[in-house]
């Protein structure tokens, strides 16, 4: 009995042993599928694609969606407030988009998302939000409809869909200086306000700024610019505004013309443990 006992024994510590590397398999090809998919490089779809021709998204009232409106959700280890409303909102900065690698997936807003759509996700606005956005550079306008989240990098403000991208033409660099206006639906047809009159120029002295602080005190702006002495005196400056009528003073890096310098000077922001900051443009 004890040698039948320790046979069985043995059969079952056999079963299991191959059980377990069978799951081990498994587990590690669902692992190597998800690193092939997070490393995969996004893309523009292939052929010649008229996206001209394609309308932009027509504002209509709509119920929030039931899905992408926590009150908030974290990301990266970073936590993100959704806006209750989203009257009056307009924000300036750096866009980027996404196209291939997300097509068909599911978005935020539990929709698929189509990268042939005029679409484009938001960190913070409810979803879905309509937008009209205007590239800074070229003056070329889109209206979106905003139904994801994201961009979750800390230099941009918002990820268009390939056509919204392509249409403001933003595509061959990746990245392109936007304004973005939300519309209310209930009172169009009918453009938004216009947007500031912005100058860019190549080799000149127009740009923009990375905005890491506004103090009340001269002086915690004056320290906060010499903790900033490693990105160069030069870059770093401060200015005085009046808001509300109280005078701040704003400590800003700048002005620059090239997105890619300033992904640069935000990385050594992290480095300096300096996670808050905007693009603003004057």
């Amino acid at each position: 009995m004890k040698i039948k006992l320790r046979y069985l024994n043995k059969y079952f510590i056999t079963r299991l042993h191959k059980a377990f590397n069978t799951i081990a398999l498994v587990i590690l090809s669902l692992i190597t599928c998800a690193c092939g998919i997070s490393l995969e490089r996004d893309s523009a779809p292939t052929g010649s694609i008229d996206t001209s021709s394609i309308p932009d998204a027509i504002p209509r009232v709509e119920q929030r969606s039931p899905y992408g409106n926590p009150e908030s959700y974290t990301v990266y280890g970073k936590r993100y407030y959704v806006m209750k409303g989203s009257a009056g909102f307009v924000e300036s900065g750096i866009a980027s988009w996404y196209g291939k690698k997300f097509h068909g997936r599911r978005t935020s807003s539990g929709e698929t998302y189509d990268m042939y759509a005029m679409t484009a996700a938001h960190k913070t606005l409810p979803l879905p939000t309509y937008a009209e956005v205007t590239n800074l550079e070229n003056r070329k306008r889109v209206i979106v409809r905003v139904n994801d989240r994201g961009p979750f990098h800390d230099n941009r403000i918002i990820d268009l869909s390939y056509t919204a991208a392509s249409k403001l033409g933003i595509i061959a660099n990746g990245t392109g200086l936007v304004e973005v206006r939300v519309i209310d639906p209930a009172n169009y047809p009918g453009k938004g306000a216009p947007v500031r009159t912005v100058s860019l120029e190549k080799g000149g002295v127009s740009g923009f700024y990375i905005q890491v602080g506004a103090f009340s005190q001269l002086v915690n702006a004056e320290e906060l610019r010499k903790k900033l002495g490693s990105i160069g005196q030069q870059l770093v400056n401060i200015s005085q505004a009046v808001v509300g009528g109280q005078t701040l003073y704003r400590v800003r890096i700048g002005p620059l013309v090239s997105i890619d310098n300033a992904d640069k000077i935000v990385d050594q922001l992290a480095q300096l443990g300096i996670n808050d900051h905007q693009v603003v443009i004057d």
